[in-house]
């Protein structure tokens, strides 16, 4: 494993193998061992970069909260000061965030992966409106009153587990990236891309990658028909066997 410093946070990564490059992208709360077996199986034919998100696993928390345009500069710095070029971008969830903000400004991407991808943000529902109102004007009123016991209670148990699970800076840094919205920008990658993604996705349910494939310019779309959000891991080998399909012709 090595550190560096990269949008001015200490990040960990391993790189092994040669050949074309290869970025994996994990999701949230996970780390760079998320992306092991992706990362054995491409050694062999790829220059294979694995990292750790600022935040995640042995990396540093950024400074102060992040959004994804946070995120996509940090890919930024890294792709530079490794020299790496042209690079396949391979992501899950929230790293597929990241993949679609830098692939829509750099046109060099190679080709890119993306299952269960995070990014575009659902419409809510009347009964989230109101949950999300009312949890506003408790948190105000608590805030008002002083009752700090009360408003840790409040915010402890309001949210997503993520957002619970979440500490310090990386609570603020996930609000900021489930609020963004990669759609304006899908049509603006132009790279190849496979989209993978499980038909009982229930944190990035399929209907988003169907957009994902409509939208961008040059992508497909494959079901793992029966799984859910971590398909590439629980069926890691035919996902395996898809990539190899998929990159094929780039092997070394």
């Amino acid at each position: 494993m090595e550190k560096g410093i990269f949008n001015g946070t200490e990040t960990a990564w391993r790189h092994d193998g040669n050949g074309r490059d290869v970025i994996l992208l994990h999701g949230w709360g996970q780390n760079m061992d998320m992306m092991g077996v992706i990362e054995q199986h491409l050694i062999p034919f790829f220059s294979v970069w694995n990292l750790d998100f600022p935040g995640f696993g042995e990396s540093s928390d950024p400074a102060e909260p992040w959004g994804v345009e946070d995120y996509r500069i940090f890919l930024e710095d890294f792709i530079e000061k490794n020299k790496i070029h042209d690079p396949i971008l391979i992501g899950h969830s929230f790293g597929c965030r990241v993949a679609i903000r830098y692939a829509a400004l750099h046109h060099d991407v190679y080709k890119m992966v993306l299952t269960g991808a995070a990014g575009i943000k659902p419409k809510k529902t009347a009964k989230q409106e109101l949950q999300t109102k009312a949890y506003k004007a408790g948190k105000w009123f608590l805030k008002a009153t002083h009752q700090d016991k009360k408003l840790e209670e409040l915010q402890a148990n309001a949210g997503s587990e993520d957002y619970r699970n979440a500490k310090g800076v990386m609570r603020a840094t996930f609000v900021k990236v489930v609020n963004d919205d990669v759609t304006p920008i899908l049509k603006d990658v132009l790279c190849p891309v496979l989209l993978v993604w499980g038909d009982q996705d229930a944190a990035a349910p399929l209907w988003m990658g169907k957009v994902m494939e409509q939208q961008m310019p040059d992508a497909g779309l494959a079901i793992f028909e029966g799984d859910d959000h971590w398909a590439y891991w629980h069926q890691s080998e035919r996902f395996n066997r898809v990539l190899d399909v998929f990159l094929k012709e780039d092997m070394k």
